[in-house]
This record gives C-alpha cells, sequence and structure tokens, in this order.
C-alpha cells in the first residue's frame, strides 16, 4: 500500500544536503511531494512530502547512510496528503522590529483575533548582536471583515514594530 509521509531532517548546514537525500529516495523509489527546505541559524532543515510502498521502517533503513554521512536528525510521520488542495494568500504582512521576547507570539495573536488565517511564516534576525532586528514575512488569508484586519496591524504597531501589509494579487487561469 502507498503511503504518504513527512520526513523532517535536521543537521548542520553544509553543501550537498539536497541533492543526497533525494537522491538516496529516488534510489528507493520514494515519491516526493511538496517541501519546505531552509538554512536557520547555521542549520539546514527539510520538511518533505514521501510517498511510498515501503514502511517508515525501511525508507529510514534507504537514508540511513546519507542521514549519517551528513550528521542529520531525521524523522517519519505518516500523513494525509492533500496535494492540490490549498487555499491561496490574498495578503502579505512584514513586521520588522527591535528582537525581543514576544514578537511572533503577539503579532500571530492579534491576527488570530481579526480573523486572518497564517499560511506561510518566515523570520530572521538582522543587525548586530547588540542591537538586532527581527524581520518577520507572513503570508495569508484575510478574514471576511477587512476593518478587523486593520484594527490588528495598529494594534500591532502600538507593541513597538513597524508592519506593512499588502494584498496579493493572483492571476489565475
Amino acid at each position: 500500500m502507498t503511503t504518504w509521509n513527512m520526513l523532517t531532517l535536521v543537521g548542520q548546514d553544509k553543501p550537498g544536503i539536497v541533492a543526497k537525500i533525494t537522491m538516496a529516495l529516488f534510489d528507493a523509489g520514494a515519491q516526493l511531494g511538496e517541501a519546505s527546505m531552509m538554512r536557520l541559524g547555521g542549520n539546514f532543515t527539510i520538511m518533505l512530502m514521501v510517498k511510498s510502498d515501503q514502511s517508515i521502517e525501511q525508507l529510514k533503513e534507504s537514508i540511513a547512510s546519507v542521514v549519517e554521512q551528513l550528521q542529520l536528525s531525521s524523522s517519519f510521520q505518516p500523513i494525509e496528503a492533500y496535494l492540490h488542495h490549498h487555499e491561496i494568500s490574498d495578503t502579505r504582512i512584514t513586521v520588522y522590529g527591535a528582537d525581543r521576547p514576544g514578537i511572533v507570539a503577539k503579532t500571530t495573536e492579534h491576527l488570530l483575533q481579526a480573523g486572518f488565517n497564517i499560511l506561510d511564516l518566515t523570520s530572521d534576525v538582522a543587525g548586530e548582536e547588540s542591537d538586532p532586528i527581527y524581520i518577520m514575512s507572513i503570508e495569508g488569508i484575510a478574514g471576511e471583515d477587512p476593518h478587523d484586519l486593520d484594527s490588528a496591524i495598529v494594534q500591532i504597531k502600538a507593541d513597538g514594530v513597524n508592519i506593512d501589509m499588502t494584498t496579493i494579487d493572483i492571476m489565475i487561469g
């Protein structure tokens, strides 16, 4: 029986991680689905949908030598795939502020209360170590009442950060 699994890998960033892992999976006859792969703080992380007739144990064995060689931690988790059933973001929000605890929590809480559904969030820390700046980019779907989102933006600004909101125009068809 063919099933989907989420493969999560984390390790120190180095060349070849993506090529070696995906080749090992290809050699094992696995099909790849959606993926998120990025460097985070000197580490490289992968979340990758993998479809295979093999069991999780067999998939682990298929990539074991690469995982060991690259000193990665790995895990597989069975998932429902839901490919091609995506909501499309209609709003992008960018937040800049002095790095401090609570920026993500407070910002996302205000957005949730406004009915905003977050589909993607990335963040980075820039500036100097003595004066760090937190940068967050959020894409999602605005709630039914645009005034609620406008009110949330005002509240987020009151927390001492700069915030920009833009509508994403997507031409489909």
